[in-house]
């Protein structure tokens, strides 16, 4: 039994993905519409979701993952936030130049608010007669001061030149200060080393209390067992070397490290190893890593060779100094110190390692070239598990800024003349044009004579626009500025030159605040009418178009969770007239649906069979929905394009709902009526037929048929 279901269900499962028959076909759709249904609604609204996911996750093994949770992007009507107008003066601008000078000044207004942090600004140029206004909406924005601030006045164009001026020293009050500060971190790590070496003392309660060490702080000071490579391997040398001292001592003095000052516990030794004490010869060649001789690499083998033979136990340490070029190591008589596993390339290392105490190897291969080896003796290595208190100590860079990569010139928007689009002779590649008037021409001048071959920055508003290399000195005022750009990133970068070098001053002409409390109001009023129109018409469908008007309800509501869905994946912004927009659009999906049930009660009145009524009234009702649809649509377009940004949301989500209203109309309708239309008792005419219509019972007989 159990065997023949799991086949049903494979065949069911194959039967969806590759359907053989038209009611296979219609089965595929309806489960590509239920996933749809399901992804939208959750997406729309993720918390049922969520938290039935919460709780699933609490007592099962397997857990079911969080809904992707969106929030809506709403307007400056709807959040709240500030509304200000600048007038522009355009005294000093040529009527010609007067729309790019604007343009460019809005790019910059929206590039600083977007800094801001700003959601959704709506930034905009007005023209009233001979008057230019800036238009600037901030969502979320409540003090009027900081949004002003934030817009600032007219844009800041500079040109920098690398700083490689070293850093400023400590002024005397600051090292007063800092020697100060370091005084009494010292007290605070002796007073915690003489509390850890009380007998009996809790050293994790110290670290809590006395430590600077977020990390460790919390698990008593811990710091586990210090590898070779640590930065507390210094902590470790002091344990390794402190005599008689026993695990679950504290070391009786303090360590002080680059920036810090430590008390430290040894807790646990163990063993780690060993580490040897080695020197070499080494011999490179040309094409060997790091090495500047000409030699081959067949001459060096054999010099290695010849070096070899000499060897004995008395002149390894002269051959060395003299003969290898290992330069580190050659001022030591090929000394390496101590060294551990991993510390050298494998092919050195497995040979050092095998060599016995005095032992000298034969000629051994590495990446560097050849190599003698002789091995000086041999040590066991040990890890030490410490813990610690760790008190900081303030150092220069604590004090001192950060040293800025740029500094500033003489150089800035003041001085630019203008900019534009230019394209090079030769391979017709967009650049921009810039020309200084008569003073930043000799400042320029200067600047690119004391910087070939080096970057020149320019920087809008603290921003870096472009990084011209100056290729070489410019005195004649005017220079190219050549990158990888396209026809339209060329002609940005040329706005935004002019609109820092362009005087278009801005003045602040009216300032107004939109209160959330009447956003959050107006939003309320809008969805409880949009709730009570959907209830009134999908009880109308409902009463009226009997089944058929169920499916459209149904449809109505994949079509409104698709519209959410898709608010908030471009994401679009709320406004109160785009949520007039998209209520408006739902009674158009409802037209629609209307069009196509009428188009098939009269083909049922015909005489047709159900499946074929239903098939012939969408072919005749679409040319109806399409044409309509078709005209909204460009009326909408009109209104998006020639309109203020209070009814662009209009009609922006009123064109998205006539799209999407096509799509659950035509597609999802018509998938859920051929699904129903070949069920059982659903098969009968009569349900499909609208108001008090039915068919005479010949008509019954001839619409029916055997179901699947």
């Amino acid at each position: 039994m159990g065997k023949l279901r799991i086949s049903n269900l494979g065949s069911f499962l194959t039967s969806l993905i590759v359907p053989k028959t038209p009611r296979g076909r219609v089965r595929q759709a309806v489960t590509f519409v239920l996933l749809l249904i399901v992804f939208a609604g959750n997406l729309s609204e993720p918390k049922v979701w969520n938290t039935v996911a919460d709780k699933v996750n609490t007592v099962s093994p397997v857990k079911i993952p969080h809904f992707w949770d969106v929030p809506f992007r709403l307007g400056l009507d709807l959040q709240g936030g500030t509304h200000l107008v600048y007038t522009a003066d355009m005294k000093d601008i040529p009527d010609a130049e007067r729309a790019d000078a604007m343009a460019g000044v809005r790019d910059v207004i929206e590039r600083r608010v977007n800094a801001f942090g700003v959601s959704e600004p709506l930034v905009q140029v007005d023209k009233a007669g001979d008057t230019w206004r800036l238009v600037v909406d901030l969502a979320g924005v409540k003090d009027i001061r900081d949004a002003i601030k934030q817009i600032g006045e007219t844009p800041i164009l500079e040109f920098k030149e690398q700083n490689n001026e070293p850093p400023r020293e400590l002024t005397a009050e600051e090292r007063q200060q800092m020697e100060d500060k370091n005084a009494a971190a010292e007290r605070r790590a002796n007073e915690a080393l003489r509390n850890a070496l009380v007998s009996g003392s809790d050293f994790a309660s110290l670290a809590k209390e006395y430590s600077d060490d977020a990390n460790s702080s919390d698990r008593g000071g811990e710091l586990g067992f210090v590898s070779a490579t640590s930065p507390y391997r210094a902590l470790s040398d002091r344990v390794a070397e402190a005599e008689d001292l026993q695990p679950g001592d504290v070391l009786p003095e303090t360590v002080r490290l680059a920036g810090s000052v430590h008390v430290v516990k040894f807790e646990e030794k163990r063993d780690a190893g060993k580490e040897i004490q080695a020197s070499h010869i080494l011999i490179c060649y040309s094409g060997a890593e790091r090495c500047d001789q000409a030699r081959t690499k067949d001459e060096a083998k054999s010099l290695a060779e010849e070096l070899r033979a000499k060897l004995n136990d008395t002149n390894f340490a002269s051959v060395a100094s003299q003969q290898s070029d290992d330069q580190g190591s050659a001022a030591k008589g090929g000394d390496l110190g101590w060294f551990g596993k991993g510390m050298m390339v494998p092919a050195f290392e497995d040979a050092a390692f095998a060599l016995g105490d005095g032992e000298t190897s034969a000629v051994v291969e590495s990446p560097f070239g050849f190599h003698v080896i002789r091995k000086t003796a041999e040590r066991p290595v040990y890890e030490y598990r410490l813990a610690h208190v760790m008190v900081r100590l303030e150092t220069s860079e604590d004090i001192l800024p950060p040293a800025d990569q740029w500094k500033n010139t003489d150089l800035s928007g003041k001085n630019l003349k203008r900019s534009n689009l230019i394209f090079n002779q030769q391979t017709g590649e967009p650049q921009v044009g810039i020309e200084f008037n008569d003073e930043g021409k000799d400042l320029f001048a200067a600047i690119t004579e004391r910087n070939v071959g080096k970057p020149v920055a320019i920087f809008l508003d603290g921003q870096v626009l472009s990084m011209p290399t100056v290729q070489e000195a410019i005195r004649e005022g005017s220079a190219v500025i050549t990158g990888s750009f396209t026809i339209q990133e060329a002609k940005l970068l040329s706005r935004r030159l002019n609109a820092g070098a362009l005087p278009v001053p801005i003045t602040l002409e009216t300032q107004s605040s939109v209160g959330a409390s009447l956003g959050q109001e107006s939003l309320d009023r809008s969805l409880k009418a949009g709730l009570v129109g959907f209830i009134i018409v999908a009880f109308f469908m409902l009463l009226y178009y009997r089944l058929p008007g169920l499916i459209a309800i149904l449809a109505l509501l994949l079509y409104t969770s698709l519209n959410l869905s898709v608010f908030k994946l471009l994401p679009i912004t709320l406004t109160l007239s785009g949520i007039a927009g998209f209520i408006l659009s739902v009674g158009m999906a409802v037209d629609a649906n209307i069009l196509i049930f009428e188009r098939t009660k009269e083909e049922l009145k015909r005489g047709r069979t159900l499946q074929s009524a239903i098939d012939e009234g969408f072919r005749r009702a679409w040319n109806s929905i399409r044409d309509s649809n078709l005209t909204t649509l460009i009326s909408c377009a009109i209104l998006y394009y020639t309109s203020s940004s209070l009814l662009k949301g209009f009609a922006l989500n009123l064109a998205l709902g006539v799209l999407l209203s096509m799509f659950s109309a035509i597609t999802v309708s018509r998938t859920l009526l051929r699904l129903v239309s070949g069920w059982g008792w659903l098969k009968s005419p009569n349900l499909y037929l609208p108001g008090l219509h039915s068919l005479p019972d010949n008509n019954q007989s001839a619409s029916g048929g055997k179901g699947e």
